[in-house]
């Protein structure tokens, strides 16, 4: 299995995020030089390295408002910040994410920069974003996959995605929608809560892992008080919970993150 070569076991897998500052010409809220920006991930990922993190995801959460039009500056920067972070961690397995929904760019990054895996939004069924509809890309994003020899990136994906309105999906349960996505060759399943931080439900986990024979990831709202009721994921994403004040775009705190893998490795025993 893909994911087992890669992280070295199948469950409990500790994934920090780094949240790159907004990038050039991404935002209107201005930016830092790109220099200042590589420097800061490069400090984060030393943090994220020293505590023992099994992977980190690198997203450019900072872009904010967030738009389905991804220029070819911000392809230009993130694959710069991913270099950045390569160059810090030169064997742990480390993603991108492009918001919103850049899953062809983040595809193309993450071969340039030589990351593992990428997180993907709208892979099936369509769904209502804030930034607006979403229509499924499987088809799509795994042909181009193929089409430019990122075969060993992996995909996976988010199902009923936090951020969004899934009311033209109702009659779809998430079971469905994770069959759905194991069928469209999804590398793995992302289960998160209703937005950035909020729990996802640990009975969607159980139903889901039961559903299907791929990956099963926690992607919102995993904290020290409640990763006992985790562990059966293959792996936990986690963001706000690792920064100061324990909102996204803070600081990462080092002693946060420490304490926190320290946990999930006695836990593990």
């Amino acid at each position: 299995m893909k994911f087992l070569n890669l992280f070295g076991r199948l469950k409990s897998n500790v994934i920090g995020m780094i949240h790159v500052k907004a990038l050039p010409g991404s935002t209107p809220l201005g930016c830092l030089k790109i220099s200042q920006i590589t420097d800061e991930v490069r400090r984060e990922a030393e943090v994220y390295l020293d505590a023992g993190i099994d992977g980190l995801i690198v997203e450019n959460m900072h872009d904010v408002p967030y738009s389905f039009s991804v220029g070819p500056e911000v392809c230009a920067c993130m694959t710069a910040v991913c270099l950045a972070v390569r160059s810090v961690c030169p064997i742990l397995p480390l993603g991108v994410q492009i918001l919103s929904s850049a899953n062809q760019q983040a595809l193309a990054v993450a071969l340039a920069s030589g990351l593992d895996f990428i997180r993907a939004e709208g892979f099936v069924f369509s769904h209502v974003a804030d930034e607006g509809l979403l229509n499924a890309c499987a088809g799509d994003l795994l042909r181009y996959r193929k089409q430019i020899g990122a075969d060993d990136v992996q995909i996976f994906t988010d199902i009923k995605k936090k951020h969004s309105a899934h009311a033209l999906t109702s009659d779809v349960t998430i079971k469905e929608t994770a069959r759905a996505a194991e069928f469209f060759l999804s590398d793995g399943l992302i289960i998160t809560g209703a937005a950035t931080g909020e729990q996802a439900d640990p009975q969607e986990l159980r139903e889901v892992s039961q559903s299907v024979r791929i990956p099963v990831l926690i992607g919102s709202g995993v904290t020290y008080d409640n990763i006992d009721s985790y562990l059966d994921a293959s792996a936990v994403i986690v963001g706000s919970h690792f920064k100061v004040g324990s909102h996204w775009a803070n600081a990462v705190d080092p002693g946060k993150v420490k304490r926190f893998v320290a946990k999930m490795r006695d836990l593990q025993q």
